[in-house]
C-alpha cells in the first residue's frame, strides 16, 4: 500500500482543521496506508507520536526576547529549521504523497519546496482563504474585505488588517510578496482541496486555476447516536469566541427575542461577550469549552444549534456535528455555510450580521413543536450521512490521488 505524509501547523485537536488533518490520517491508516506526521513541536500534541523531526514550535504571542521574535518572524515568511527538519523525515521514510493542511506562518511554503525538488506530488486542503487573502479570512475590521484581489496585497498593511497592527500587517504583506515572487505555493502545489464550492470559486477567481482546485466536502468524524428532541429548552452555538462569529449578534437576537441560548466556547472575545450579556440582560449562558460528551450532553438539552458567522465560512465542523446528533441548523447565509443547510428541511439561513433576521427566526424555532424540529434533525443527519460521510469522502481523495499517480 502507498504511504502517506500528514502536515500540519499543530497535532492535537486545536480546531476544525486539525480535526480534519488527524481524521484524515487516521482514515487512511485504517485503510491500509503506511502514514506519517510531521507537524511543530508542542506540549498539547497528542501522545504516542514520533517527534523527532518535527519542526521547532513558533508561538510570537509567548515569545519575550526580541531576539526570539524577529527569528520567529522570519520564519513565518520562510522557515528554514521546518525544511531541514522535514528532509530528515523523508530521508528516512519516502512518502508516496504528502497532504499538507493548515502550514501559514509557521512550518511555512519551505516545506513545499523540499517535497517538490525530491519529486513528491503536494494536495493541500484549504481550510482557510489564506491562498488568496494574506490575512485568512477576506475580513476586515469585522467586514468582509476583498481589497488584496487582483494582487493588491499592500491593503493588508494600509488598512491593518490583523489585530489593528501596522507592524504585523506589514510583516504579512511582506510574507505573502515574497511567496508570490517565488510562487511558492503555486509552483510546488499539485491540487488544492476546497471543502466547499463557494472556496472553490473564490480561489479561481483570486488567481487560482481551475483544473488545480478540487472541490471534496469534509466528512462528519463523529457518529453521534441521535439524540432525542426535548420537549422544551434553549438553543445552543458551540465553536470560537472571536469577532468573525458573529456572537455578538446572536446574543443581541437572544436579548430581542427573548429566546434562551446556551454557548460554548473559549476565545479572545469571551470577556467582552459576558460584558455584553449582562449589560442587555439577555438570556444567555456560557458553558465554557465542550467537546465529546460534553457536548453530546449540551445537544440533549437544547433544541437547534445557531450558526451566526460574519466572514466567509467555509465548510463548518459544527454543522456536521449537529446534523449528526439530529439537530437543525440556523446558520448565516454566507461563504459555505447556506451549501450545508437546506432551508426549511434541515434548518435555515438568515442575512449574517442582521440582528433582527436572527431574532425573528429564533423566535419562530423557539415556538414550533418538538416533532416538527426532530424531523429536521432527522434529515440533516440522512443528507450528512450521504454527503458527509467517511467512505464518500475517503474514495473522492483516493480518486484524486490517483491522478497524481498514486494507486492503492
Amino acid at each position: 500500500m502507498p504511504r502517506l505524509l500528514n502536515i500540519n501547523n499543530y497535532h492535537y485537536r486545536r480546531g476544525g482543521a486539525e480535526v480534519v488533518y488527524l481524521g484524515h490520517g487516521a482514515m487512511f491508516a485504517a485503510a491500509g496506508w503506511a502514514s506519517d506526521w510531521f507537524a511543530m513541536k508542542h506540549p498539547s500534541n497528542l501522545p504516542g507520536i514520533d517527534e523527532r523531526h518535527f519542526a521547532k514550535l513558533i508561538d510570537l504571542e509567548h515569545m519575550h526576547r526580541r531576539l526570539d521574535r524577529i527569528s520567529a518572524a522570519a520564519a513565518i515568511i520562510y522557515n528554514i529549521d521546518a525544511r531541514r527538519r522535514i528532509a530528515g523525515l523523508l530521508d528516512q521514510r519516502r512518502p508516496d504523497i504528502a497532504h499538507a493542511h493548515n502550514i501559514y506562518h509557521h512550518l511555512s511554503p519551505s516545506i513545499l519546496g523540499e517535497l517538490k525538488q525530491r519529486g513528491i506530488p503536494v494536495v493541500l486542503t484549504a481550510h482557510d482563504l489564506k491562498l488568496a487573502c494574506p490575512s485568512y479570512k477576506m475580513l476586515s475590521h469585522g467586514q468582509v474585505c476583498e481589497r488584496c484581489r487582483g494582487g493588491r496585497i499592500w491593503n493588508v498593511a494600509v488598512h491593518k488588517c490583523l489585530k489593528d497592527s501596522h507592524a504585523l500587517s506589514s510583516l504579512i504583506a511582506v510574507e505573502t510578496a515574497v511567496h508570490r515572487i517565488g510562487q511558492m505555493y503555486t509552483a510546488n502545489i499539485d491540487r488544492v482541496v476546497a471543502p466547499s464550492l463557494f472556496y472553490r470559486n473564490k480561489l479561481i477567481e483570486w488567481g487560482w486555476a481551475a483544473d488545480k482546485v478540487v472541490y471534496i466536502p469534509n466528512f462528519s468524524p463523529t457518529e453521534w447516536t441521535t439524540i432525542p428532541m426535548p420537549d422544551d429548552g434553549p438553543l445552543l452555538y458551540f465553536g470560537r469566541l472571536s469577532e468573525e462569529k458573529g456572537v455578538a449578534t446572536l446574543i443581541r437576537a437572544a436579548a430581542q427575542s427573548g429566546v434562551p441560548v446556551v454557548i460554548a466556547g473559549t476565545g479572545p472575545q469571551a470577556a467582552a461577550l459576558s460584558a455584553l450579556t449582562d449589560e442587555l440582560n439577555a438570556p444567555v449562558t456560557f458553558a465554557g469549552y465542550c467537546t465529546g460528551s460534553g457536548l453530546a450532553e449540551l445537544f440533549a438539552r437544547t433544541r437547534a444549534v445557531v450558526l451566526p458567522s460574519e466572514w466567509y465560512e467555509n465548510a463548518p465542523m459544527s454543522v456536521l456535528e449537529a446534523h449528526s446528533a439530529g439537530r437543525p441548523v440556523i446558520g448565516a447565509d454566507i461563504g459555505g455555510i447556506s451549501e450545508m443547510i437546506r432551508h426549511d428541511e434541515t434548518g435555515w439561513t438568515f442575512a449574517a450580521g442582521n440582528v433582527d433576521a436572527l431574532a425573528a427566526r429564533m423566535a419562530a424555532v423557539a415556538a414550533m413543536p418538538a416533532a416538527t424540529l426532530g424531523e429536521m434533525g432527522l434529515a440533516g443527519g440522512v443528507v450528512t450521512r450521504a454527503q458527509f460521510s467517511e467512505a464518500r469522502y475517503r474514495e473522492s481523495m483516493t480518486s484524486l490521488y490517483a491522478t497524481l499517480g498514486v494507486v492503492a
